[in-house]
């Protein structure tokens, strides 16, 4: 075929000006900054009255128009609008079927134009030149440029429109592509926020943490008394945190705006105690110098927390039993009863059934206090909550020390799920600031950075240990590898395997439970 020569070509200048062009709409992300820069490019381009533009949508078989309502002379922008019409229709329809640009010279005289469709309102149409605007995806859209302000539209305008439209349709399908992008990342940054949120009231109620079977049963007592003013009990080894949960009941329970008080029973003697938790009379005793409120008075609406109440004299306990019974205190050295209305919350470490048969502890006062019990397992018995743990106390440590973030190594985690941890949860916070505070700035804290005591716990651990799986369940194949030798050294007597293991009865029964133990 001969090739014809267009009368007008297109110029250097003219191909100057589309870089310009395409540089300028590539810039934009927004579809609408990105619709409103290519209208007023083809206006100034074309020096045409307006410019519009129909999206097509192939699965509605419909075009939409994106139009910008603006005063063509004085550029007075008021916003994009849209209105639909069946693609089958009109001149777009026409462009579609054809796939090919096209010159109106006169609308009025075309057959094709279709009276349904106002391109802007109070804006009659006389001319335009209609392009398909053409992707891999196929056509997406036409383009229109409307009503040349001086002459007629001619070839080169139709040459120049139909490149630009190229330019236009790929930008116009990256910038909805991002725009979906941007709208799916959103949803996921959402999504990730809310998991997150979760997960941290899954495995974190107010900073007792744990994700191992038997936090998650502490945190179901937690959720259900909380509520009420229900007596708590809570048991535990020292340094599990029984403190933490109390704080966290009474600031989630109907007495939340009203004074939490706490004591520890075994740091007084009785005298002291008595008046630390009743109060006194001036001239009770020799410093007596004025009249002073003791701790249930002083909660009064509120709650009281009395930790270490297995080390109260039996004495004190008679004393304290009257208050929990009558809701009446009697100040030391004073002859007057006065009334309180407190929630009371005890703790202990020790076996207070064990010390009830003893006769160290009073049986009466015990089914007093023991009316919602919670027992928090000793950290040995949930290493699994070991990492989370320590995790946790050191992003505490890098947020109050800024910029100084290390991350945990894999072989430190090992070192330090395979150590007992006497001093339970909180020998382990006191652990990893240690190990913090000899970590390089900016670290991994290594094994290197922990104390001996941790490096000089048993080798016997490293023969069982398989390092080959995920950290729970190395932990888990120790645990199921010591609780088999336990009890086949005692030859299945689980109250010896439990001592043994340094494990309550019930805690052997529930791993033995769980990790479907049969001997």
């Amino acid at each position: 075929m001969k090739k014809v020569k267009s009368k007008d070509p297109v110029t250097e200048n003219d191909l100057a000006l589309f870089c310009e062009v395409s540089t300028s709409i590539h810039s934009a992300r927004d579809l609408d900054t990105m619709l409103q820069r290519i209208f007023r490019t083809i206006k100034r381009v074309f020096q045409v009255e307006g410019a519009s533009l129909a999206l097509h949508e192939p699965d509605q078989k419909e075009f939409y128009f994106i139009r910008t309502v603006e005063n063509a002379r004085k550029g007075v922008h008021k916003g994009i609008q849209k209105m639909r019409f069946p693609d089958h229709q009109g001149i777009a329809g026409w462009v579609l079927r054809e796939n090919r640009p096209v010159i109106i010279p006169d609308v009025s005289k075309d057959s094709r134009h279709f009276q349904g469709i106002e391109i802007k309102k109070d804006f009659v149409a006389r001319s335009m030149i209609c392009c398909p605007l053409r992707t891999r995806q196929g056509t997406i859209g036409i383009l229109y440029a409307l009503n040349k302000l001086s002459g007629e539209f001619i070839e080169k305008d139709k040459k120049l429109l139909e490149i630009l439209s190229d330019t236009i349709a790929i930008a116009i399908e990256n910038a909805q592509l991002y725009g979906e992008l941007k709208q799916y990342t959103g949803f996921l940054a959402k999504e990730n926020r809310q998991l997150k949120s979760e997960a941290k009231s899954l495995f974190n109620l107010q900073g007792v943490i744990g994700y191992s079977e038997e936090m998650q049963r502490v945190f179901s007592l937690i959720e259900k008394v909380m509520e009420t003013s229900t007596t708590v009990l809570i048991q535990g080894e020292t340094g599990t945190g029984k403190e933490l949960i109390a704080r966290v009941i009474h600031y989630n329970g109907p007495r939340k705006k009203a004074p939490l008080v706490m004591e520890n029973c075994g740091a007084l003697s009785e005298n002291l105690l008595e008046s630390e938790l009743f109060g006194h009379v001036k001239g009770a005793f020799t410093d007596a110098v004025r009249d002073k409120k003791g701790l249930f008075e002083m909660a009064d609406g509120g709650t009281v927390f009395l930790d270490e109440i297995g080390e109260m004299s039996t004495a004190m306990q008679v004393k304290l039993l009257r208050v929990i019974q009558e809701g009446q205190i009697r100040p030391v050295g004073g002859n007057k009863s006065r009334e309180v209305d407190v929630r009371l919350i005890t703790a202990t470490n020790r076996n207070l059934e064990e010390e009830v048969k003893k006769g160290r502890f009073r049986k009466d006062l015990f089914y007093r206090i023991h009316v919602f019990p919670i027992t928090i397992p000793p950290l040995r018995e949930r290493r699994e909550d070991i990492p989370l743990l320590a995790v946790h106390f050191l992003e505490k440590l890098s947020t109050k020390k800024t910029g100084t973030h290390p991350q945990l190594t894999s072989q430190t985690l090992n070192f330090l799920c395979r150590y007992d941890w006497p001093g339970n949860v909180r020998e382990l916070e006191n652990e990893i600031e240690r190990a913090f505070t000899l970590c390089r700035k900016g670290k991994s804290l290594t094994p290197d950075c922990l104390s001996e005591k941790i490096h000089a716990f048993p080798e016997k651990l490293l023969s069982i240990l398989n390092t080959e799986g995920t950290l729970h369940e190395v932990v888990e194949q120790i645990e199921q590898r010591m609780i088999l030798d336990a009890l086949q050294k005692s030859a299945g007597n689980r109250s010896q395997a439990a001592r043994q293991l340094g494990l309550t009865r019930q805690g052997l029964l529930n791993k033995i439970v769980r990790y479907d133990i049969n001997l």
